[in-house]
């Protein structure tokens, strides 16, 4: 991530974002974790997962939206809190 170190990210267990068929998926990251809603949009000839999240950083609320550029080893993207923070991301498939 663009904003977080990777000590921050693995804070309270490994940082990730894991999505399933349906388009529900977790978030989680640094003191961060969130439910995910996502969908799989063709923009030209590219997929890119857009998705929203609600959950909780630290026991507040938290709320934001994200895009990811999807290929065939990692999802390349933008995550943003509403009204907050925003980063870019590179996660690796598994």
């Amino acid at each position: 991530m663009d904003l977080w170190d990777k000590d921050f990210i693995d804070l309270d267990g490994l940082g990730y974002l894991s999505v399933k068929r349906g388009g529900e998926g977790i978030l989680q990251f640094g003191t961060v974790r969130a439910t995910v809603d996502c969908e799989v949009e063709l923009i030209g000839n590219v997929e890119r997962l857009e998705f929203s999240f609600e959950g909780e950083d630290e026991g507040d609320p938290v709320c934001g939206r994200g895009w990811a550029q999807v290929d065939s080893q990692s999802l390349t993207g933008r995550i943003y809190f509403h009204y907050g923070d925003e980063s870019g991301f590179v996660a690796v498939k598994e």
